[in-house]
């Protein structure tokens, strides 16, 4: 079973032991990253497996290799012979695991591991890239059959992931560690069980003295807790979401926490994806089930779809993919989700009476469109590109616009609720407000379809002029109950709503 690691980058051996201590029931192995100690610090580290009382790896990473060590090897292989030297005959008063680069050529260092049970991790780390061939690099890392082959690289791209997947799939026979950093990484960290790859590197957040060690990690109590790491297996069903960028998403803590409370053998998994075609390459390798698709991939899906529901084909966006024997099965759960969440905020049955501004002409505004139509609403669709707008209204005969000052007069009579679908506003860009040049008068019902933050400028503007506000977190978990029934094949469980805690 794949094991979660903690990665130690405190300045001193004290801080660490103070890291180990908060996440002990989180980890079953510790890094001690010697790179990070200051240099008095360094030679201490002899005594730190049994301070520790937890496996450890010790790693001397180079500034080349994406570490923070810049003196000569000469004294870096110093260093690591401190670490081994003076051997206990207690396995745990050792280093469980040493990382040696694969260009690292000193036989007494190896000799000194093997003769007390340190294993010896053979690592080549590509912080600017691929490497071309992973499967023969794997094969090829591996001096002796008692190490253990480590390759971490950096994708550009999702089709980068997908090839890490294929080489973990030609190398089972490899005792390995594999992964993926940077953004498109997430996959590789949480399915490290399914890559057959025996470690995960974790890192605190939340904490500025520790600096992250590689990009991409996670925090060990969200792979353990939100992730439930240690209960994947080849028989986990896989879901997950996909977009790009994909920063802001509480996806990921409600599909799990609904599967942890029915104890369902499934996992939900974020993957930026830069391009529907890789994504949908990525969940054939790994057997995805199904997927919540957002921007801006809504739009671009529909043409890998076999099967498209009634919603889809009037909408003209999909954010939920099932995996069939057919291919892919596309629905809309955003549409009712929306709906069912706005009309309760209002205590109303149905749009009629109501004239409502739109703003935006993505996937979003699509499925908020289609409702507003649906059920007897008239709507005013505004957009940066007007011409988006208008195609997006021709179909309903509602009013469109850009967002110039043309367009901003004409909200003055679809004013009763005005609603946001964009992404401006959502982070890192929390300043923005898409609806700037408009004056909000007070008696407007305004929704943000963003729910980080939770208050977006655009809404804090209208609040601050009388206005009822609503973001986008309830209309979040109302489709993502919609989602559960096409993933799960069964009515979401209405009494799980009173127990969950995301």
């Amino acid at each position: 079973m794949a094991k979660i690691c903690l990665c130690l980058t405190g300045k001193t051996l004290a801080r660490d032991l103070e890291v180990v201590e908060k996440y002990r029931k989180y980890v079953d192995v510790v890094e001690l990253r010697v790179d990070y100690l200051e240099p008095d610090e360094r030679f201490l580290i002899r005594r730190f497996p049994e301070m520790a009382g937890l496996p450890v790896i010790l790693t001397i990473r180079r500034d080349i290799d994406g570490g923070q060590f810049v003196g000569g090897e000469g004294a870096r292989i110093s260093l690591l012979s401190k670490g081994l030297a003076f051997a206990d005959v207690n396995p745990r008063r050792n280093f469980a695991y040493v990382d040696l680069e694969e260009d690292l050529n000193v036989p007494s260092l190896e000799e000194a591991a093997r003769t007390f049970g340190t294993r010896i991790i053979r690592s080549y780390h590509n912080i600017n890239g691929m490497d071309p061939d992973l499967t023969g690099h794997l094969r090829g890392l591996l001096r002796e059959g008692d190490e253990l082959a480590k390759i971490a690289v950096m994708p550009h791209s999702l089709e980068e992931v997908v090839q890490v997947f294929k080489a973990a799939q030609e190398t089972t026979d490899v005792d390995k560690i594999l992964l993926c950093m940077g953004e498109f990484g997430a996959s590789t960290r949480i399915l490290a069980e399914l890559l057959g790859s025996q470690i995960s590197y974790t890192m605190v957040t939340g904490e500025p003295d520790l600096p992250i060690a590689a990009p991409g990690q996670f925090d060990p109590r969200e792979l353990t807790e939100r992730y439930r790491f240690r209960d994947i297996s080849a028989k986990t069903r896989i879901f997950g979401i996909t977009g790009y960028p994909l920063k802001a998403t509480a996806s990921p803590a409600f599909f799990n926490t609904v599967f942890a409370l029915e104890n369902s053998d499934a996992v939900y998994i974020p993957v930026p994806a830069d391009s529907i075609r890789s994504f949908l390459h990525l969940a054939e390798v790994i057997g995805m089930a199904g997927v919540s698709v957002t921007v801006p991939h809504k739009e671009a899906i529909l043409p890998y779809l076999a099967k498209r529901s009634a919603e889809v084909e009037s909408i003209g966006a999909c954010n939920t993919i099932v995996s069939d024997p057919s291919g892919w099965i596309g629905s809309n759960t955003d549409a009712p989700g929306f709906s069912d969440s706005l009309l309760e905020f209002i205590g109303k049955k149905n749009f009629k009476g109501k004239r409502i501004t739109i703003v935006g002409a993505g996937g979003a505004a699509r499925a908020v469109a289609a409702e507003v139509y649906r059920l007897a609403g008239k709507a005013l669709i505004l957009n940066r590109n007007p011409i988006r707008a208008r195609d997006l209204a021709t179909p309903y005969r509602f009013l469109w616009g850009g967002l110039d000052t043309h367009g901003i007069n004409l909200i003055e009579k679809y004013s009763d609720i005005i609603i946001q679908t964009t992404s401006v506003g959502m982070e890192p860009d929390i300043t923005s407000d898409p609806l700037a040049l408009y004056t909000f008068k007070g008696h407007e019902v305004v929704m943000d379809v963003i729910y980080k933050p939770e208050m977006t400028a655009f809404l804090k503007r209208a609040a601050e002029a009388g206005c009822r506000v609503q973001n986008g977190y309830d209309m979040l978990l109302r489709q993502a109950r919609y989602q559960y029934g096409h993933f799960m094949g069964a009515e979401f469980p209405p009494q799980l709503m009173s127990r969950m805690k995301m």
